[in-house]
Parts: C-alpha cells; structure tokens; sequence
C-alpha cells in the first residue's frame, strides 16, 4: 500500500511538472491543490540549491528519493 501511495505521489510531481507549462490550467483550483502537493517536498531542496540555475532541478531530486525510498521498504 505504501509503495502504490509513493508511487501515486510521483505521478502527481510529474503532473505537477506538465501544468508548469500550462498557465491557464494552473489557475485552477484543483491544479492548485496538486502543486500544494507537490511543492511542498521541493520547497526545502530549492532552498538549498543555487537561485541562478535555469531549471529547477527538484522535481527529479525527489522523484529518486521516493524510488531509493520504495526500494528500501
């Protein structure tokens, strides 16, 4: 159960990735929650990398930080 609930949560982060993309879409509501969801992980590694960097790279941080993770349960 926990491997489907970690792997549900990649799909949001990618989805999350995909509406960036779309600005009209991401002014809805539900595509709002999804980036609450998603942000809120990525929030602390975009802290500590450099502000310079032309894309974010915390999107696949933590994507293979949950697969490490599922590996190991």
């Amino acid at each position: 159960m926990i491997h489907h609930l970690l792997q549900l949560f990649i799909y949001i982060i990618i989805a999350d990735v995909i509406l960036s993309y779309f600005p009209d879409v991401r002014r809805q509501q539900w595509a709002q929650i999804l980036h609450k969801i998603a942000d809120a992980p990525q929030r602390p590694i975009r802290e500590m990398l450099p502000k310079d960097i032309p894309l974010d790279p915390s999107p696949m941080i933590i994507i293979i930080l949950v697969q490490i993770l599922m590996y190991l349960l």
